[in-house]
């Protein structure tokens, strides 16, 4: 069940990729210091904004990223990456209605962008709007059929709501878009084996064993499935 958990949150909650992420906590207070201290003599400087809002999210300053990434979109309403950002932030601090008018925004003017349809499908979720979330998912298949994430963003929805066959059927597609993902392929294992097809379940389990992941750290998944 570990690795499902990481498919959803990899689907749904980390979508947004920090190229430095590596760095460590007092590395980012340094470079908001250094960038807090650029932004007052160059004050309309939206590169500096937005890398101190970035800073501000790693240091989970969530207010401090909404206040400027609101800056940024008083000068340009349309810059789609502070409406991307701050709709990442608004969903971390649980105010879904804001952060799904960005994601909306963002969509009206850059429609073909599937982290974002990915993102508004999570908000919509988190409002209850199973429908319109379900919507939002079968419109990004759709518009990206090949993409195995976009397939997985869906498979796990459906896995949610006891939606299986429906679901095997997008694990199917997702691990065949990208064969060599371990998650993927555990979250299909998991959906066989509540379908009772445990063989299946096996041989994909030792498909992976053949792939070189080791067969001990595939146990639970095993046991499960005798």
């Amino acid at each position: 069940m570990r690795i499902i958990c990481r498919v959803v949150i990899i689907v749904f909650s980390l979508l947004i990729v920090h190229p430095v992420a590596s760095q460590t906590m007092k590395e980012w207070r340094d470079s908001l210091e250094t960038l807090t201290t650029a932004l007052k003599n160059d004050p309309n400087n939206i590169d500096l904004r937005l890398r101190k809002a970035e800073a501000d999210i790693q240091l989970e300053r969530w207010d401090y990223a909404l206040a400027e990434y609101g800056r940024i979109l008083r000068t340009d309403e349309k810059n789609l990456a502070a409406l991307y950002f701050r709709a990442f932030v608004h969903e971390r601090q649980q105010h879904y209605d804001q952060a799904k008018a960005d994601y909306e925004a963002f969509l009206a003017i850059q429609p073909l962008h599937l982290e974002t349809r990915l993102g508004l499908a999570h908000v919509l979720q988190k409002m209850s709007r199973r429908s319109d979330a379900m919507d939002v998912l079968n419109q990004a298949v759709q518009m990206f059929p090949d993409s195995a994430d976009a397939y997985a963003a869906r498979a796990a929805f459906e896995t949610k709501y006891l939606l299986y066959e429906l679901a095997l059927y997008d694990w199917n597609e997702a691990t065949r878009l990208r064969p060599d993902n371990e998650g993927f392929i555990i979250s299909k294992v998991d959906l066989l084996i509540r379908l009772k097809r445990k063989k299946e379940a096996r041989e994909a389990l030792d498909d992976l064993v053949s792939k070189g992941t080791p067969r001990g750290s595939l146990k639970e998944w095993y046991d499960r499935a005798r």
